[in-house]
């Protein structure tokens, strides 16, 4: 069977994501290779990397939760809200204590409005926006919802200078940007600010402390050891287990009912994400749908296929 799996990566600075994939075609001789949510240049981190057949499951972890250790440093405004930009602005913030920080961070928790950066990757009428920065167009840009879990402060320095800086963990929702939570931190203070440091700590269940650097997948005898199986990498889905006779259709992308289930969860939501499995094998990503007519029921909808039917 070809490779199929997901590499937990650890991103050094200076590459790009799309490096990474290229390292991960050549290492593997293979071209289905993707990432699961770009991980700017400057910043290191976990990226996990799908391999084979598991691209089709690449938009299921880019969507989960992400954690991040990122520094903040005040009263300085780059053009990119990290250090890849110029400085477009430089104010004292000696006046900021501690305190009034932490104050400020606590305001950040639950769900905000973000707007992306300009320097993004972000479509708007099909245009990257950093492909519009670049020709040095600015245009608004729609505030999205994001939520914010969790964000405490785990070192700082330079309070009473002009530009302190602290290093803070946040656990957050996808399409947060770390680099747009620094500026809007940094304009409630008064101050400015931008992330002068950014490490990705997780991705829903792929975590930093798992990773394997790219000298370290170079040097195995095998690399495809470090591949995670895609039923692995979605855990977080509740398991469903089919019953043989009704493997084929699900294959073939039919719905699944009452009649072809072995067994499932007592407590399953509507628009729940489920694992459709044999005793085997992985067969697909389903989500529920309730029926009330002509009987009450739960049925399950494939919406992507991870084996081939037969």
């Amino acid at each position: 069977m070809p490779t199929a799996g997901i590499l937990n990566i650890l991103k050094p600075p200076g590459m790009t994501s799309h490096d990474i994939v290229n390292f991960v075609r050549r290492l593997f001789n293979v071209k289905k290779v993707g990432h699961t949510g770009t991980l700017d240049p400057a910043a290191a981190g976990v990226l996990p990397v799908c391999v084979g057949r598991a691209t089709k499951i690449a938009q299921y972890i880019t969507g989960t939760d992400k954690e991040y250790r990122a520094e903040i440093t005040l009263g300085i405004t780059t053009d990119t809200l990290d250090t890849e930009g110029k400085i477009v602005r430089i104010k004292d913030a000696s006046l900021v204590n501690q305190d009034d920080f932490e104050d400020i961070l606590k305001g950040f928790i639950g769900r905000i409005k973000q707007t992306p950066p300009m320097a993004s990757a972000v479509k708007v009428k099909g245009k990257k926006l950093y492909q519009l920065q670049r020709q040095g167009k600015k245009i608004d840009v729609e505030p999205r919802t994001v939520t914010i879990y969790r964000i405490n402060t785990v070192w700082s320095t330079g309070w009473g200078g002009n530009h302190p800086r602290a290093l803070f963990d946040v656990k957050c929702s996808k399409g947060t940007y770390i680099r747009a939570l620094c500026k809007d931190i940094g304009d409630k203070l008064g101050t400015g600010a931008y992330m002068s440091f950014l490490l990705r700590t997780s991705v829903g269940p792929f975590a930093i402390d798992k990773t394997y650097t790219l000298e370290e997948l170079q040097q195995m005898p095998d690399p495809a050891e470090a591949l995670i199986s895609m039923d692995a990498a979605l855990a977080e889905f509740p398991e469903v287990y089919v019953k043989s006779r009704a493997v084929k259709s699900v294959l073939s992308g039919a719905k699944l009912y009452p009649p072809g289930v072995m067994s499932k969860p007592e407590k399953l939501e509507p628009n729940q994400m489920v694992r459709l499995k044999d005793e085997n094998n992985l067969l697909a990503l389903a989500v529920t749908i309730y029926e009330k007519e002509p009987l009450e029921r739960i049925i399950f909808k494939p919406v992507c296929n991870l084996m081939t039917a037969n």
